[in-house]
């Protein structure tokens, strides 16, 4: 036997590479994933099937109440997106959920399992592919092309990352066009951390935050949001593990748990895109947190809904705990009454926040400015607007707002000495 010979049989017995899809002749029922096989080329990948009635549940939430209008979407869905893309929203959703070889990216990662899911007006669908050969892509990629083709939206869960990207990869190595190219993208997982996340970007520990509360995962935002939690769900490492398993051995058993973690995928993804969309529908009295509201503002305030925006961070801004919300809510809501010209009500929420135990010293810099100029310029009160140009000067910790401040308590000085000198006296009086 030559070394080549010898080496094929490390790899795998047999002499096939371990982990090459081509190698493998699936020989399984595909009645052990309930799917069916379908052939192209010579080559057989399995789909599957799922409907999930109105009445069924995650949690709190059941497919009926999540369905979309007539339209096939939600009017609200349109405050998830920015720039002209809002405009371009339109129905019917299609949910997408990769399940790859890998992190990594590039030509050498590809989704061994392709998950899409749609609403139709009795339940919710989802369609799943598993790949068994590198031969099998191009046709499942057709299959995706043709859904893509019947779709408006396109709705994901950090899809603007991976999932679309990856895809897009892998119609390019076929030398095909993405059938996403120019369709609104949807990605509810910079607004899931905007709604739900449990911990601020502004939080330290001292105000009780926890590294671990500030995850978004889809699976955490399941339990968090809509009440429910997965019994024996396969964690996210392990599937491609599993699936190079079955490449190896054809044993396509471990496959089930990947593709119900799919599947509770799909369906927990267009459960809380319902949630948003409700939730900007009816506005921040439905919101269940500071957190919610928080981030029902700033969708509101990125839409131009300035005054939606306003009601939200006032509300947020309510004192309930978390003192890391109150002062982001404060913050954004002394940041939009000055740009809407409301600067007493500006003032109010910059001296709110600086009265938060613990107000981090960014924040602290950033009022005291703000009140610093309010006084100076529009109270003409020069000592309070020297007290809080001291105040900004000793919190900052940038070199460069440390020196405006500098400069600011240097002008003020000299406009309250010359208050305090008062006019020269007349020649008159002299005499």
């Amino acid at each position: 036997m030559n070394l080549a010979e010898r080496l094929k049989g490390v790899v795998r017995p047999g002499g096939a590479t371990s982990r090459d899809p081509d190698s493998v002749r699936p020989s399984c029922d595909a009645a052990v994933l309930d799917g069916e096989w379908r052939e192209s080329g010579g080559h057989r990948y399995l789909t599957i099937d799922r409907h999930y009635p109105l009445d069924h549940r995650l949690g709190r939430v059941s497919v009926g109440e999540c369905l979309p209008g007539s339209t096939g979407t939600w009017p609200t869905l349109s405050l998830l997106m920015a720039g002209d893309e809002a405009a371009r929203i339109r129905g019917p959703l299609l949910f997408v959920d990769l399940e790859t070889t890998g992190l990594a990216g590039g030509a050498g990662t590809y989704a061994f399992l392709i998950g899409c899911g749609w609403f139709d007006d009795a339940s919710f669908r989802v369609r799943q592919f598993l790949l068994t050969s590198y031969a099998v892509e191009p046709a499942v990629l057709t299959e995706v092309a043709s859904l893509a083709a019947a779709a408006g939206t396109v709705v994901t869960y950090n899809g603007k990352t991976f999932d679309l990207p990856l895809i897009d990869t892998r119609f390019l190595f076929h030398r095909r066009s993405s059938p996403f190219g120019g369709v609104p993208h949807v990605d509810m997982l910079h607004h899931a951390r905007r709604l739900w996340r449990q911990s601020s970007t502004l939080a330290s520990n001292e105000w009780g935050s926890a590294v671990s509360q500030g995850s978004c995962r889809l699976s955490l935002m399941e339990e968090s949001v809509l009440g429910h939690t997965r019994r024996g769900d396969v964690p996210g490492a392990e599937i491609p593990a599993r699936y190079f398993h079955f490449v190896k051995t054809g044993d396509v058993a471990p496959l089930g748990a990947v593709c119900e973690h799919n599947r509770l995928d799909l369906l927990a993804l267009a459960m809380l895109t319902a949630t948003a969309a409700t939730l900007l529908a009816e506005g921040p009295r439905a919101s269940r947190t500071a957190r919610e509201a928080l981030g029902l503002g700033q969708l509101y305030e990125r839409s131009g809904m300035t005054d939606h925006a306003l009601v939200c961070f006032e509300h947020a801004a309510r004192p309930r705990g978390n003192p890391a919300t109150e002062a982001e809510a404060l913050r954004a809501l002394g940041t939009l009454c000055r740009r809407t010209r409301q600067f007493d009500a500006a003032a109010d929420a910059w001296r709110r926040l600086l009265t938060l135990p613990g107000c981090p010293p960014q924040l602290i810099t950033e009022a005291t400015e703000a009140l610093a100029v309010h006084h100076e310029h529009r109270l003409r009160d020069l000592p309070a607007a020297r007290r809080f140009a001291m105040q900004s000067l000793q919190s900052s910790g940038n070199s460069t707002r440390r020196e405006s401040a500098q400069h600011r308590v240097l002008r003020l000085d000299r406009k309250i000495a010359a208050r305090n000198a008062g006019p020269a006296p007349l020649l008159s009086e002299v005499l």
